[in-house]
């Protein structure tokens, strides 16, 4: 397989889908990993495997009606594997192992069927002391923007996934591309203060457009960077609750198809008044888990 991402929108090809197949009993709060869980943990409401095995059937169909060939991870018994974009990304023809949590190692072995494809020389380890994760990294044709936090209280947030260690990294690795970081707002106990990765908090639509959500970046002249890059005219601007709702976390099939949650009227009506095809699914409860689409997604080429 001959990888190719240069974006977050070009017309996709080829994909790994998470699985939602025996994700295990329901966390304990100390094995959590974000404020959002562990708040559904605390009210009893934490999704049915049931119930987010349907929303990602839903999404598999719409890969399957746009001729997008799926790739899913084996099943690993009792494991939580949905969240296929913390473990990898692909940035150009390279495929670059996230530094992800500990625990989450057996999630990467789970797609070796596809890194065998993929071949050896085409993949990336980064140095163990960059800690990245797909949902901060956002290729955008000559930039690649990631999300970080670089205070030195990093190591006390479970929320801070992505270190400048790895945005220098990254930087080395493709040095005819810009690598633009932005800090992310981080909490351990408050999902509507915690930007958990970037694509919580902005995401790029269409040939000239995103979403973004002010309070996620924790340094305003960033988000100013973005409101100005995109123009103030081709941004949608999300609230605190559309935010913590995932209403950023969507995913782009084409430069004018996008999967969307089907509950997001506001975002999902924008989407259609500037000319956006919008596929809507349900995944609500796959969201209490502070991931959506974007998350669940690992695209590997797009046209």
């Amino acid at each position: 397989m001959k990888l190719n991402i240069q974006n977050e929108t070009s017309r996709l090809r080829s994909v790994i889908l998470g699985t939602a197949e025996s994700i295990g009993s329901i966390p304990s709060i100390e094995e959590a990993y974000d404020p959002k869980s562990i708040l559904h943990i605390k009210a009893g409401t934490y999704p049915k495997e049931s119930d987010m095995h349907k929303e990602m059937d839903a999404v598999a169909k719409v890969f399957e009606k746009y001729d997008i060939k799926v790739y899913r991870p084996e099943v690993i018994k009792d494991y939580n594997q949905i969240f296929s974009r913390d473990i990898a990304f692909v940035i150009e023809d390279k495929l670059i192992k996230a530094n992800i949590l500990p625990d989450r190692e057996r999630e990467y072995e789970a797609i070796h069927h596809v890194i065998e494809e993929i071949g050896e020389e085409n993949i990336i380890i980064l140095p163990e002391e960059c800690h990245v994760e797909g949902g901060d990294v956002m290729p955008w044709n000559d930039f690649v923007f990631i999300g970080t936090y670089s205070g030195e209280d990093y190591s006390d947030y479970i929320t801070a996934r992505t270190n400048m260690d790895a945005v220098i990294a990254i930087q080395e690795l493709f040095p005819h591309k810009t690598v633009k970081a932005f800090e992310l707002r981080k909490s351990n106990t408050d999902p509507k203060e915690n930007a958990l990765h970037l694509d919580c908090c902005f995401q790029p639509i269409g040939k000239d457009k995103a979403i973004l959500h002010k309070n996620g970046f924790l340094i305003e002249r960033e988000y100013e960077w973005l409101l100005n890059f995109f123009g103030k005219e081709n941004v949608f601007e999300i609230t605190k609750e559309e935010m913590y709702s995932m209403n950023s976390n969507i995913f782009s099939i084409s430069e004018d198809v996008i999967i969307s949650e089907k509950n997001f009227t506001r975002l999902n009506t924008w989407l259609r008044e500037n000319g956006f095809t919008v596929e809507e699914v349900p995944y609500t409860e796959i969201a209490k888990q502070e991931g959506l689409l974007r998350c669940s997604t690992l695209p590997l080429v797009r046209d």
